[in-house]
Order: structure tokens, then C-alpha cells, then sequence
């Protein structure tokens, strides 16, 4: 299930490998699926087993944290949440913080 490192993997690509580790080891997934109306900048993911995970997730090139999205991780941050900006690299680090 590895995202193969040595071709570009886009965001969405990205999102559906996270999403499929994150229920495969037991985690309920949010996502918004069309973020028209929702507020700027939240979080791509929230994930829910027996803590709270909020999660960016960015291509591996040129994916870059919008403000919108900084101040919703920093909110986070400072209401004492897990928050992660994770990118195809950071595999190992996904399946560490996911894993049982």
C-alpha cells in the first residue's frame, strides 16, 4: 500500500492512500467531500479512534499550506489537538501515527 516514491502522486491519490490505511487500521474518516461551502482552509481530514488526528495533506511538490489553512492548524494546535501536514515522504510517519 506504499505510494510508489519515484513517481509523482497527486493530492487526491494522496488522500484516497490515507484514507484507505486510516480505515483499514480501524480509524472512522471525515472529508470533505466538495468544500464549496464549507470554511476555508479546514483541516482535509479528521479521523477518529481513541484520539482526534487532524491532518493537511499535501503533494509532495508544490503542495503549500494556504493561511486559511495555517490558522485552522495553529486553532488546533492551540486547543491541545494532534494536527499533521502530512506528504507522500512522510509515509512511514502516516502509517506510524495510524497504525494500531
Amino acid at each position: 500500500m506504499k505510494p510508489a516514491s519515484a513517481l509523482p502522486i497527486s493530492e487526491a491519490q494522496w488522500a484516497r492512500t490515507v484514507v484507505e490505511y486510516a480505515e483499514l487500521m480501524g480509524w472512522r474518516v471525515y472529508r470533505t467531500w466538495l468544500s464549496v461551502r464549507s470554511p476555508a482552509g479546514y483541516p482535509d481530514l479528521t479521523l477518529v479512534r481513541e484520539r482526534v488526528v487532524w491532518a493537511e495533506l499535501k503533494r509532495e511538490k508544490g503542495g503549500i499550506l494556504t493561511k486559511a489553512q495555517e490558522d485552522w492548524l495553529i486553532a488546533l494546535c492551540i486547543a491541545d489537538q494532534e494536527t499533521h501536514v502530512w506528504r507522500p515522504s512522510d509515509w512511514d510517519e502516516v502509517q506510524r501515527v495510524l497504525g494500531r
